[in-house]
């Protein structure tokens, strides 16, 4: 119970101080929507089915480095000490991945309308199946960039250190997102997708799982 208020009580901080300065939010949607219409003005259009996936995911993973890779290497030393003697650890990093899913699930659904507004999309595409690619993709990222925040933060270099830890978690899971959205563009049914729906979820709980028996010991430093 006491968990529970702690992490209410943080996400509530977090989106506060977010509606305030609005930085993230107006940062990654420039970018996402900057990004695509430059693809626009350079492909007019997407010709196959694989580019258009492809160049979707690229565009949805740097978005979310933007978004939520500053979860922890952003806060100063002040911000750290507050949320130190305010919650416990396992109620700073739940919160701080609850708040960046939630982020991301908002900012990737505008992104993949703008998406399909400008470049349009296949006829038998399984929007549903697509968009629920959408949520894992938020989820997965949000986890796994919120964890290497957290490590990056306590060392020196965060911004190369996040480079260097995120690259070989993310891949597998890109591969994953890759595989199930082209399942989904392709109008595949659903039982093709349910080895990737799988793999994914049990990568996100053993990220979670990690994080939380990691995070403790770096929060002390």
């Amino acid at each position: 119970m006491q968990l529970a208020k702690e992490v209410k009580y943080l996400i509530h901080k977090e989106v506060l101080l977010e509606w305030r300065s609005k930085y993230t939010i107006n940062g990654v949607l420039l970018y996402v929507v900057s990004t695509i219409f430059t693809c626009y003005l350079s492909f007019v259009s997407l010709g196959d089915k694989l580019t258009w996936n492809a160049l979707f995911w690229i565009i949805m993973l740097f978005a979310s480095i933007n978004g939520v890779s500053k979860s922890f290497l952003q806060e100063t030393k002040g911000q750290q000490l507050y949320s130190y003697i305010l919650a416990s650890p396992a109620a700073v990093l739940i919160s701080k991945m609850i708040y960046n899913v939630l982020l991301m699930l908002i900012l990737t659904t505008i992104a993949l309308g703008f998406y399909i507004l400008v470049f349009g999309t296949y006829n038998g595409t399984n929007l549903l199946m697509y968009y629920l690619a959408i949520i894992l993709g938020a989820i997965s990222f949000s986890t796994v960039f919120t964890m290497v925040s957290a490590i990056a933060s306590k060392a020196g270099n965060g911004g190369m250190l996040m480079a260097i830890l995120s690259f070989p978690i993310i891949i597998p899971i890109l591969i994953l997102l890759i595989k199930l959205a082209k399942n989904a563009v392709d109008g595949l049914p659903w039982d093709t997708s349910y080895d990737e729906i799988g793999m994914l979820l049990a990568v996100n709980a053993v990220t979670v799982a990690t994080a939380l028996l990691l995070f403790p010991y770096l929060w002390r430093e």
